[in-house]
């Protein structure tokens, strides 16, 4: 008997049980939905993790100010004063893993435009800054070294700030007025995506410096993780104003370096490491007084938590694939003994044991066909309505689903063979006096 002839024999069969047919194969619809959303949902999680890493730079180590132990207390990061402009030429000059840096310190504002006020973070950099966050700007510019070179009062905003201050007016141009708290600083208890253990200011106000907007930095909106928080509620301006006008400071509370590619970075972070501790005489055996951080670490530890939670979530949907997978069996064994009169006449017309075995081994992976084609429908449409309703991030790969299908047809396989082959071993003359 040939392929075609089982398989119309097999949708009859089918047929004749319609309802029961459909209940079967709600477990494998269930099962293939389930997994296709499932893995949606944390590839989707692992896709935003992504994009949000991307958002904060490529190939970025950030190299801190350290901290200083005061009558055996350990202070947070930020509190030494030993990371210096010269240490930026020397890491660009010597380091041969590094491709550009970018100074860096922080402070807090309270930012006035007419009768609108903002409590921002402002940043004291250079151009190169940009570059290195690969952060461009939606409206304007950003300031120029020259700018930096001759201590302008200019300043590039962050979308945050600009909606908060400016609404639906034009920035570009207009001249902000910003009080800067300057008496000494303390450890910041956030992380900020441009200087993690940064420093902030106490709260005394310095007299209000006004400042003439030149651009507006597009959205990056919040760091991986919920690390550093809102990466556009920032102001940035050129380091030599806020060190000469703000602060005071000589000193750097961070220096940003970009290294040449991302597997370089490691080689970088262990060159900046090496320099700055010859060059702060600190012996072997003494603490560093700076830290280094390295980007492509956290990003390899949020792409393999991504991927265990992906895992789980497959793994977990894929059991009510196997409880589908059961049903199927235990239906085409109740099948089997329906039907074993007419199993008997088969074979006893000439069908082999081959035959029969097909007949039901087809009959059970139609089943579980049906069933994964229109559990895909169902995960997708899952999908759509977990990103509409719950604002989840949902990214289903190809590959999922041609998985999804495969696994509902190994079922299928798996779980109508038994059935099959109990079918194909009756004997013939029991089977025709079967009642």
């Amino acid at each position: 008997m040939d392929f075609a002839a089982i398989l119309r024999i097999a949708m009859r069969a089918l047929a004749r049980n319609k309802l029961r047919s459909i209940l079967t194969s709600l477990g494998i619809i269930i099962g293939v939905g389930a997994v296709i959303a499932m893995v949606g949902v944390g590839q989707g999680a692992r896709q935003q993790i992504q994009d949000q890493i991307s958002a904060m730079g490529s190939n970025i180590l950030f190299v801190g100010s350290g901290s200083v132990n005061r009558g055996g207390t350990r202070t947070g990061w930020g509190n030494t004063k030993t990371l210096v402009q010269a240490d930026l030429q020397a890491i660009l000059r010597e380091c041969p893993a590094v491709k550009a840096a970018a100074p860096g310190s922080n402070t807090s504002a309270q930012v006035v435009f007419q009768n609108n006020n903002w409590s921002t973070r402002v940043t004291g950099t250079t151009p190169e800054y940009f570059d290195i966050r690969v952060w461009p700007v939606q409206q304007g510019t950003i300031f120029k070294e020259a700018d930096v070179e001759s201590t302008e009062n200019v300043a590039v905003i962050g979308e945050t700030v600009r909606k908060n201050l400016f609404g639906d007016a034009n920035p570009i141009g207009q001249t902000i007025r910003m009080s800067v708290r300057t008496s000494g600083t303390s450890t910041s208890s956030s992380t900020s995506t441009s200087s993690p253990g940064s420093t902030t200011q106490t709260t005394t106000p310095s007299t209000a410096q006004p400042f003439r907007v030149v651009g507006v930095l597009a959205s990056k909106g919040y760091s991986a993780g919920g690390m550093g928080g809102d990466q556009d509620d920032y102001i940035f301006i050129p380091i030599t104003t806020l060190q000469k006008k703000i602060t005071g400071d000589t000193w750097l509370q961070f220096i940003q370096v970009s290294a040449v590619s991302r597997e370089a970075s490691f080689a970088a972070q262990e060159q900046i490491e090496a320099l700055l501790r010859e060059r702060h005489r600190i012996r072997p055996g003494q603490d560093d007084d700076f830290m280094v951080r390295n980007l492509a670490d956290f990003a390899e530890l949020q792409d393999q938590q991504a991927k265990v939670l992906t895992y789980l979530l497959g793994f977990v949907a894929s059991i009510s694939l196997i409880v589908g997978g059961i049903g199927i069996m235990n239906i085409m064994l109740v099948s089997v003994t329906e039907r074993t009169r007419e199993i008997g006449i088969r074979m006893a017309i000439g069908a082999t044991e081959a035959d029969v075995q097909r007949q039901f081994l087809i009959e059970a992976i139609v089943l579980s066909g049906i069933g994964g084609a229109v559990g895909i429908v169902l995960g997708i449409i899952t999908s759509y309505v977990i990103t509409n309703v719950f604002g989840w991030a949902v990214l289903i790969p190809p590959e999922a689903i041609v998985i999804a299908v495969g696994f509902s047809v190994a079922v299928g396989v798996f779980f109508g063979y038994y059935p099959a082959r109990k079918a194909a071993r009756l004997d013939p003359i029991e089977a025709l006096r079967y009642e």
